[in-house]
């Protein structure tokens, strides 16, 4: 999957507009829990805000947000909820909530203790400091920095080495360090990388994996 935004920027942020219109109900819908749309369905954690950023990490696809413009507070929760991120150079990121008084509550505390440090965290945070994509990608937020088009970057690295990969093991390395990265014993890290294998070892997408690195046979994946 890869997300971007139609025009000139990714995201700039929550449409206001349609918010004031009627703040009470619209707040609610945003900040009632769980909003059901988890795979968890009533057991999620999550409202519908958060869902948002979140939900993509869900798929068992790899998720690449391209990013050029601006990508400022929502967009950029949005952005972070991806498993890669290709930006242009001269893009613009800002978690930009504390403009307006508020915290970033689209998923921030979760996507960002997988990125940055702690202290990075809190001075975007409290700031609201706009950084460049080169910036961006020094601080850990920005996968990779584009120099010509990252749409186009974004969509070779798919097609180059993502899809010809056994969508299975695609998969199980997203739920193995998503489910792991950031919290899990080691205990429990090394029980799912087994119990992943297993599911992998010896299925069809594993075999054809092995034919193609092997002997270059171009075995066509189960999907």
């Amino acid at each position: 999957v890869i997300l971007s935004g139609n025009g000139k920027a990714f995201c700039t942020g929550l449409d206001v507009k349609s918010v004031v219109r009627n703040p009470k109900s619209q707040i609610e819908r945003l900040l009632k829990r769980p909003s059901g749309y988890s795979s968890c369905g009533d057991d999620g954690d999550a409202n519908l805000a958060q869902d948002v950023s979140l939900l993509w990490r869900e798929l068992p696809v790899p998720v690449v947000a391209v990013l050029k413009g601006m990508c400022f507070g929502a967009g950029m929760q949005i952005a972070l909820g991806a498993d890669f991120r290709f930006a242009s150079p001269d893009c613009q990121l800002s978690i930009m909530e504390g403009k307006w008084g508020l915290i970033p509550d689209m998923g921030a505390s979760v996507l960002l203790k997988e990125l940055v440090r702690i202290d990075v965290a809190k001075e975007l945070t409290m700031t609201g400091r706009i950084v460049t994509g080169t910036e961006a990608a020094t601080l850990g937020l920005v996968t990779r920095v584009c120099k010509e088009d990252p749409m186009k970057e974004a969509e070779d690295f798919v097609k180059e080495f993502l899809l010809t990969r056994s969508p299975d093991a695609i998969a199980c390395a997203k739920e193995l360090y998503q489910s792991t990265w950031s919290n899990g014993s080691d205990k429990e890290c090394l029980e799912l990388e087994t119990k992943l294998q297993r599911k992998l070892l010896l299925s069809w997408n594993q075999l054809a994996a092995s034919g193609r690195s092997a002997f270059g046979v171009n075995v066509p994946y189960w999907k």
